[in-house]
């Protein structure tokens, strides 16, 4: 069997809520990376096998396979199929995982994979009746943008929890205070504004045309411990919780993507080679540690250890799902994690957060000239992912 190789990696900044991306169609994000990483690889888009791309809420404009209209709308020849994959925030992973064993089963030869999702565009929706006139009475609105909505009743209810509940529930079970999180959360920010400032992210974006950002726009210049203090609890009553809009991760836009070949399918050096992969299942209240034995496997079927690894990326989700997992990881450096910023400050569009994460972590072993890189993420309804990436 090949191996997989990661020859680019594009993403755009990330928008927050009704922010600078919000008036951009979700299907019109995927295009714009789309056509860049083809553009910047000077391949013809015909050499592609298959476009497989992310999506976690699929209830909007990015109804009906988001992958196939994206590489419509990029100009993609219709010879080029598309596929929509949900494994929720970890779907552009899930879309770089099944590219890379397309390639190596020898199906494929080139696979662009990565994600998108536009949270300020999710619609309410309601529930359809069974019968062709429903009966007069209220209805539930729903919104699609994030979390549980039309609950199995035969599941568990303490399973059902809301993912900032589960993030307050991992933070009481491990200690994990108030402090630590918004500590964590203030390095977040400093780290991603210096590396934006630093032209960290350079290599990587690539703008939406009529809908330019600066940088990232969840990134807050100055945020401190102090002033993030006086956040009151989202998921608790006042006094009791640790979770709050300033420790976890926002609501927001934007598209990933990670262009994928087998060794020698393009004539560009390969920034990354996919050495490992894995997933891991938990309960579904406990899903912010699902990572720790993810990455613990990925690393197992990689050959290496966590002596062998240079830096992480976990998307942060929450503060306290992020420290959680360094606690599971105590062999890990915890300034060897999420270097240049995490999803705290930078945002977590659901489907383009593992393109995000896997594209910065080969542009960054590319930067370095080698070593080996951990781009895992935890899941809603307790799973997680995990890649190593080696150069």
């Amino acid at each position: 069997m090949t191996s997989t190789f990661v020859y680019d990696a594009v993403r755009t900044p990330f928008g927050r809520a009704a922010g600078g991306l919000s008036g951009v169609r979700p299907d019109d994000l995927a295009a714009v990376v789309m056509r860049a990483a083809v553009e910047r690889a000077g391949i013809d888009p015909a050499r592609i096998a298959d476009v497989i791309f992310g999506d976690a809420n699929q209830a909007g404009e990015d109804n009906r396979n988001v992958a196939r209209f994206g590489a419509l709308l990029a100009g993609f020849p219709t010879s080029v199929t598309g596929v929509t994959v949900n494994r929720l925030c970890a779907s552009s992973v899930e879309a770089v995982i099944q590219g890379a064993r397309a390639i190596e089963s020898g199906d494929a030869d080139v696979i662009l994979a990565g994600g998108v999702e536009s949270m300020s565009r999710a619609p309410f929706v309601v529930e359809k009746s069974a019968r062709p006139w429903p009966a007069v009475g209220n209805q539930t609105l729903w919104n699609t943008s994030i979390g549980w909505r039309m609950v199995n009743r035969a599941l568990p209810g303490h399973w059902t929890i809301s993912n900032g509940e589960a993030a307050e529930k991992v933070a009481r079970e491990r200690g994990i205070t108030r402090e630590e999180q918004d500590a964590f959360a203030a390095r977040s920010h400093r780290l991603a504004a210096d590396a934006w400032a630093e032209g960290r992210y350079d290599a990587e974006i690539v703008q939406v045309p009529g809908a330019e950002l600066a940088r990232d726009e969840g990134i807050r210049d100055g945020t401190s411990p102090e002033k993030l203090a006086g956040l009151a609890p989202l998921f608790a009553p006042p006094g009791e919780g640790t979770v709050t809009a300033g420790n976890a991760s926002s609501i927001n836009d934007g598209a990933s993507a990670v262009l994928l070949g087998g060794e020698g399918a393009l004539d560009a050096e390969p920034l990354a080679r996919i050495a490992g992969r894995a997933a891991h299942g938990v309960d579904p209240d406990d899903f912010p540690i699902a990572p720790v034995e993810a990455a613990n496997a990925a690393l197992a079927r990689a050959g290496r250890t966590w002596a062998d690894v240079d830096f992480v990326e976990l998307n942060e989700a929450f503060a306290s799902q992020t420290l959680a997992c360094l606690r599971g990881w105590p062999e890990l450096d915890p300034e060897r994690l999420n270097v240049h910023g995490g999803a705290i400050a930078i945002g977590h569009p659901l489907g383009a957060s593992g393109g995000r994460i896997i594209g910065h972590a080969a542009h960054e072993l590319r930067r370095r000239g080698g070593g080996v890189a951990v781009a895992t993420i935890c899941i809603g309804v307790g799973q997680g992912l995990a890649v190593v990436l080696e150069r």
